[in-house]
């Protein structure tokens, strides 16, 4: 028996290719020097966006990191409007001036991918604040990396959503790495659900491998959030297969750590239950066919737009008002 029923099991898997075939589409639009600017993909990491985004409305919020290409297509985002983005295109979702770490799309609560660490966390706090004064029952995933965890605005913001009780889930996708660096060098805890006990909440980790393990955990708090039961800290393990960002050479890893890794791929895993449960092969590579020719259409529109106009660089300008 299907642990979630069969279509929604079916989604998860479509929008965890989904992710993986527009990561592998960029890696080699890169190498080819179509892309400019630096992109850091989010390979391996499917399961974390695709398990907790399943469980938020169109009008939730989500905030991102420079790794959130996956954060963005599992809330919804539109392949060809961020292809274009990374091309640099104005057709793109910020008019090719953001490029990859910078997108957003304010009207799927998507409130932008982000080239500073731990930069998206007080943002989601902020939203989680509006959704609460308004009294929507809205709800802001602050998805973010190990890394951002030994950053100050991690702990402030925590505290103070804790303090408020706000309606936000804060998603540490565990992945043992910042940049080059492993997390266990620069911090003596080694279970990071264990920071929201400081601060009075609930703290939680899980197999950010397992979707549905991902799904299941974060159904139930984005359902306690959204009741006005506070925030929660989940820290999903997981494991990025490529380096920190294309071109780089990866020579940190542990011998042979990569391959246990890809050993637990989450894309491999829920094929296996599909595929264990009846569903027939020839219905998943269909999916992934169709997948494959969206992504292509979303190359041929981003090659076929236009850059920006050098007067463009002038407009979408904001001042402070003229605050002193």
């Amino acid at each position: 028996m299907f642990p979630v029923s069969k279509e929604p099991l079916i989604n998860l898997f479509r929008n965890m290719v989904k992710i993986r075939k527009f990561e592998e589409h960029v890696s080699k639009l890169y190498a080819d020097g179509e892309i400019p600017g630096f992109v850091h993909l989010y390979i391996g990491q499917e399961a974390v966006a695709v398990g907790t985004c399943a469980n938020l409305n169109e009008d939730d919020f989500i905030t991102s990191t420079h790794r959130g290409h996956g954060h963005l297509i599992a809330k919804g985002g539109d392949l060809k409007l961020m292809m274009a983005e990374l091309y640099g295109k104005a057709t793109g979702y910020c008019k090719g001036k953001g490029g990859s770490m910078h997108i957003a799309d304010p009207g799927l609560g998507i409130l932008g991918a982000n080239g500073i660490v731990g930069g998206g966390i007080p943002i989601s706090v902020g939203a989680g604040y509006s959704a609460k004064l308004r009294g929507t029952k809205q709800v802001c995933i602050s998805f973010f990396g190990d890394g951002a965890t030994n950053e100050g605005v991690f702990h402030g913001s925590i505290n103070m959503a804790s303090a408020w009780q706000l309606p936000v889930v804060f998603v540490c996708e565990n992945n043992m790495f910042g940049v080059s660096t492993r997390f266990s060098r620069v911090s003596n805890i080694e279970d990071l659900s264990k920071r929201a006990t400081g601060y009075g909440i609930p703290g939680k980790r899980i197999n950010g491998m397992d979707v549905l393990e991902v799904y299941e955990t974060t159904k139930e708090e984005i359902e306690n959030a959204r009741n006005a039961k506070g925030p929660t800290l989940i820290v999903a393990d997981t494991f990025r297969f490529h380096g920190h960002f294309e071109g780089e050479s990866v020579n940190y890893w542990e011998d042979k750590e990569l391959e246990e890794w890809k050993k637990k791929d989450p894309i491999t895993s829920i094929k296996k239950t599909l595929l264990g449960n009846g569903v027939k092969e020839d219905e998943l590579n269909q999916i992934e066919s169709e997948i494959n020719n969206q992504i292509g259409e979303a190359v041929t529109f981003a090659r076929e737009s236009k850059f920006p106009e050098p007067e463009d660089a002038l407009k979408d300008l904001f001042s402070n008002g003229g605050l002193n």
